[in-house]
């Protein structure tokens, strides 16, 4: 997911409280993550101007939108589809063990093919399961290595390029007093794109070329090892260990200036000038065995819209997603929350680029990202188990080939 916050008791009667009523006919039900964290910023304002827009445009036609946390949008839907009252059309964070059940349509059947063929190519492949795509990206982002610009000149640091350069700049700031060199968010809540951002960098990943789990491959082992031993047991990852640590509290010591670098996405490059901070983005470090002249994909993360089979729906679902993937309505979408459209029309035309052009880099590094191979139906559960033991792989009394090797056979297991 590309953010994570609670609902507010500010929903009204468009967009309910998290548990969607059963109602059916010409009213699409849509579930969606709630992406604000206050009154001002919450998802609610945009859904009602969306489905009013809509409304207008198809008067007989309404949409009911229900609005759940990130942390229970997943359950939610799960929970409707096993009591046979499935949405019409959901927004979360995986997809494909519903594809596997035989419960979504295929874009095609429920979108133009204009729209389909919209989508950018790295989140239409990670979309697509035996070729036939079935979770449809909505709004994306993808990773970059920040750097604080101001301890940098303090501790006379150069932006890295290689694994060694990142020690070596960690090592300067260190010396000059910054709590944490390097941030190392390993913690529950979001460790699987840390370790994935690392993974990539040295031409590992979740997967190999046929698209089967290598989480213990020889790349990844060597990349835990390397963190382990230069990194962690150095202490240059900060008073907290990378297993307790989690991103939103990694992103807030950031923003307090204690940080020197952080693996980050589009909002918080948005915060960070917003408090005046002199903030420095980059492509993450290859490691030395690849050499600064390897360009690795970035890591990317995408929110999947999916459109659930329910008899006489399938019209208007069509004419609803039609209209949701318009330029003017996702990009809107997009840039409220610093994220970026899923679609190439809407990043052409997307003006959070020209406002920023240092988020020209977001947009440039998604376009060839990798993403998690969330068209795997055992990637949800896969996912909790990085999330939970990936941080145990950098301890400096682990063996990171045997961490990895038990959530290799965890993987297994589950697929």
């Amino acid at each position: 997911m590309t953010a994570s916050v609670a609902v507010f008791g500010i929903l009204g009667s468009l967009v309910t409280a998290c548990g969607a009523s059963d109602d059916s006919g010409t009213t699409l039900r849509l579930v969606a993550p709630e992406y604000g964290d206050s009154p001002a910023t919450s998802s609610k304002v945009y859904w009602d101007r969306l489905t009013a827009a809509f409304t207008a445009a198809h008067p007989d036609k309404r949409v009911e939108v229900t609005l759940c946390p990130w942390a229970d949008v997943d359950r939610v839907v799960t929970h409707m589809v096993e009591e046979d009252n499935a949405p019409d059309v959901a927004l979360m964070g995986a997809y494909s063990d519903f594809a596997a059940q035989g419960r979504l349509y295929a874009a095609g059947e429920v979108m133009s093919i204009r729209t389909e063929s919209n989508f950018l190519p790295p989140l239409a492949e990670a979309g697509s399961v035996d070729n036939t795509l079935y979770g449809l990206p909505f709004v994306a982002s993808s990773r970059l290595l920040f750097y604080n610009q101001d301890l940098f000149d303090e501790a006379g640091a150069e932006p890295p390029k290689t694994w060694s350069d990142l020690k070596d700049a960690a090592k300067a700031l260190k010396k000059e007093g910054v709590l944490y060199p390097y941030a190392l968010p390993l913690g529950p809540e979001e460790a699987h794109a840390e370790a994935m951002i690392w993974e990539l960098s040295n031409g590992g990943g979740y997967t190999d070329s046929t698209g089967s789990y290598s989480i213990a491959s020889p790349q990844n082992t060597q990349t835990f090892r390397w963190i382990r031993d230069n990194l962690v047991t150095p202490a240059l990852t900060g008073p907290v260990p990378p297993a307790e640590l989690n991103r939103q509290d990694a992103f807030a010591a950031f923003l307090r200036g204690d940080v020197g670098m952080v693996n980050g996405y589009p909002s918080l490059l948005h915060k960070a000038r917003a408090k005046g901070m002199k903030v420095g983005t980059l492509r993450m470090p290859v490691s030395d065995t690849l050499g600064d002249a390897t360009t690795p994909p970035t890591a990317g993360v995408a929110d999947w819209m999916m459109a659930f089979k329910r008899d006489g729906n399938r019209e208007l679902v069509t004419s609803f997603l039609d209209f949701v993937y318009e330029d003017k309505n996702l990009s809107e979408f997009a840039a409220r929350y610093h994220l970026l459209p899923s679609t190439v029309s809407a990043t052409q035309a997307s003006q959070y680029a020209a406002a920023d052009p240092g988020a020209e880099q977001f947009l440039t590094a998604l376009r060839t990202a990798e993403l998690y191979p969330v068209n795997e139906p055992s990637w949800l559960q896969v996912s909790n188990t990085i999330k939970r033991n990936i941080g145990k792989a950098v301890a400096p009394s682990a063996d990171p080939k045997l961490v990895l090797e038990q959530i290799a056979q965890q993987a297994r297991d589950v697929s």
